[in-house]
C-alpha cells in the first residue's frame, strides 16, 4: 500500500486554499506536544506513525487523519483543542476539486443527473467506487485510489441530509449491466440502487437501450439548483463541457434532461427493471 494509506494523512496540494488551516493545525499539534513535554519520537510511537510523518504534520506539509488528532488530543491532554479540527481535516483530506463539488452539492436544493457510461458517483457502492479508480489508465497510485474513493463515498451523505435535496437520476441501461469488479460487485450495486430509489427525495429512472428516440446522445448532464434561484450545470456534449450558469444555457440543459426523463422508464418501471436485472445475476 502507498504511504498515504497507512501513514498519518496526505500531502497538502500546492496552492490549495486549505493549506493555511493545515499549517495552523500542525503548529497547534507542536505547541500541545511541547507543552506536554513529549518529544517527537514518543508521540510518534504512541500514535503508531513514523517520526518523519509527525514532523511533516507539524510543519503543515501533511494533512493529519482526523483519528490522529482525536488520539493525540487525549494523549497530550489538549482539552479538545486538537479534536476541534477533526471536521476540518476530514474535508481537507479530499482533493480540491472534490471539495468544491461537494460544497455545491451540499447547497443544492434540486439535482438533475443523467449518466450514460457509469453509475453516477452519488449512487456508487464503496466496492464499485474503488473498482472505478483501480481501472484508471495510467494506473493510479494506491494512496490516490484510497483518497479519491473515500472522497466520492463521503459526498453521498448529501442524499440524506436535512433538509433533503430533491434528486433525479437517469441511468442508461448499459450502466446497470457492466460487471465492473465482478458479478458480486454489480449485484451489491444494483441492490444499493433499489435502496436509494426508496428515499422519498430521490427519483431513479432507467433509459432502455432499445429506445428509438433519445435526447441524451450528447452525453452526461448535471444541473444543480440553489435556494437563491441560481443554478449551475454541465454536459459532456454542450458548451465544450464547461460549467454554465446563464439562464439561456441552463434552459438548454433542462430541456434536454426533461426529454430524457420522459423517454426513460417510469420510476416504478425502473425499479422493476433493476429487480429483473438482479434476478439474472
Amino acid at each position: 500500500m502507498g504511504e498515504g494509506v497507512d501513514e498519518a494523512g496526505w500531502d497538502v496540494e500546492p496552492g490549495d486554499e486549505i493549506e493555511p488551516v493545515v499549517q495552523a493545525v500542525g503548529r497547534l499539534l507542536k505547541v500541545c506536544r511541547e507543552a506536554a513535554g513529549i518529544p517527537v519520537p514518543e508521540l510518534a510511537e504512541a500514535m503508531g506513525y513514523g517520526e518523519d510523518m509527525i514532523r511533516k504534520i507539524e510543519r503543515g506539509a501533511r494533512i493529519p487523519r482526523p483519528e490522529l488528532l482525536d488520539r493525540a488530543d487525549t494523549f497530550l491532554k489538549a482539552q479538545g483543542h486538537l479534536r476541534a479540527f477533526t471536521e476540518d481535516m476530514k474535508k481537507a483530506r479530499y482533493p480540491k476539486k472534490v471539495r468544491e463539488l461537494a460544497e455545491m452539492e451540499g447547497r443544492a436544493v434540486e439535482m438533475l443527473l443523467y449518466s450514460n457510461h457509469n453509475i453516477h458517483g452519488l449512487l456508487q457502492t464503496p466496492e464499485y467506487v474503488r473498482t472505478m479508480f483501480e481501472m484508471r489508465q495510467p494506473a493510479l497510485a494506491e494512496d490516490v485510489v484510497e483518497r479519491e474513493a473515500a472522497a466520492r463515498v463521503a459526498r453521498q451523505a448529501v442524499l440524506e441530509r436535512q433538509p433533503a435535496p430533491t434528486v433525479s437520476f437517469v441511468q442508461e441501461q448499459v450502466t446497470l449491466e457492466r460487471p465492473y469488479g465482478g458479478k458480486m460487485v454489480l449485484r451489491r450495486q444494483l441492490e444499493h440502487l433499489l435502496e436509494v430509489a426508496r428515499l422519498r427525495n430521490v427519483t431513479l429512472q432507467v433509459m432502455p437501450t432499445d429506445r428509438e428516440e433519445h435526447a441524451g446522445t450528447q452525453g452526461l448532464i448535471e444541473v444543480l439548483k440553489f435556494t437563491d434561484g441560481t443554478a449551475i450545470g454541465r454536459s459532456d456534449g454542450a458548451f465544450n463541457g464547461r460549467p454554465v450558469s446563464s439562464p439561456k444555457e441552463l434552459r438548454i440543459l433542462e430541456l434536454r434532461y426533461g426529454m430524457i426523463r420522459a423517454q426513460a422508464l417510469t420510476p416504478r418501471e425502473s425499479q422493476a427493471f433493476i429487480e429483473t436485472a438482479l434476478g439474472r445475476l
